[in-house]
């Protein structure tokens, strides 16, 4: 009788400890030169996702989890990452903020933290994606950006690749431009690649459903073939089809690339 009453008030406590929790969505930005990624990892403490929920942890005095809207690679950067995590009790959102932007490190940011539906999941929720790849075309990298484009010091026919992107809109199975080789769901859909020169530095902009792992880098691999008359952009539906990775373009590096947005 004694223990039926001890496992009463047990689930009674956890009953109360669940409806007391409160649905928080951070959007964040970060510099990833110096990090293995967003996502938490049993060998490195060295992760986005473990810095903040560290950081969580300090403030709200137990252990928490923050889901991402999804993963950066290492040494990829990201200006509107979006984050939720569940939290006991109620907190100003503006406070929460502060206080958590005094434990992280100064490469991490939070932007703005929100007070949302319980039933809001950053990644599962999650509409689509719009990244950011930064190309300096220069002799020399510039001094002040180097760290954050990738330094391609070729002559692009932007136009040939603009013409290019057509071949890839639409939603494909994209299973040609990933080196995950153990995933099955590698269809997508591409809203829109637009690609803009200012001087001699090229931004392409992605808009997606979603991407999968090196997609957007291995795509800006490809385009730059093709801006320098190296792979013929007619041919970029034989590559889709031949769903071979080793046919699709080079890995563009990391830090070029930028989360820039998440839609919900």
């Amino acid at each position: 009788m004694a223990s039926s009453f001890v496992i009463k008030i047990s689930m009674e406590i956890q009953i109360d400890w669940v409806s007391d929790m409160r649905n928080y969505k951070l959007t964040i930005a970060y510099d990833g030169s110096r990090y293995q990624g967003w996502q938490r990892q049993a060998t490195t403490d060295n992760t986005i996702q473990y810095i903040i929920e560290w950081s969580l942890g300090k403030i709200v005095g137990y252990r928490v989890q923050v889901d991402g809207s999804g993963r950066t690679d290492s040494g990829v950067h990201a200006r509107g990452q979006v984050a939720s995590v569940k939290l006991s009790g109620l907190y100003d959102p503006e406070e929460l903020k502060e206080s958590l932007n005094r434990y992280l490190p100064e490469d991490i940011r939070i932007l703005k933290v929100e007070l949302v539906k319980n039933n809001f999941h950053a990644r599962k929720s999650a509409k689509g994606k719009k990244y950011e790849y930064y190309i300096d075309c220069r002799e020399k990298p510039d001094v002040f950006s180097r760290r954050y484009c990738y330094h391609y010091p070729e002559k692009l026919d932007i136009e040939a690749m603009r013409d290019a992107t057509k071949y890839l809109i639409g939603v494909k199975n994209f299973v040609s431009f990933t080196d995950n080789k153990d995933t099955n769901d590698t269809v997508r859909k591409i809203y829109n690649i637009k690609i803009v020169r200012s001087g001699e530095k090229v931004r392409i902009t992605y808009y997606g459903s979603g991407f999968l792992y090196h997609m957007v880098r291995i795509l800006t691999g490809t385009l730059l073939e093709v801006g320098t008359g190296r792979r013929d952009a007619s041919k970029l539906p034989v590559v889709i089809a031949a769903e071979d990775r080793s046919l699709a373009g080079f890995l563009a590096p990391a830090r070029g690339l930028f989360l820039r947005k998440v839609y919900y």
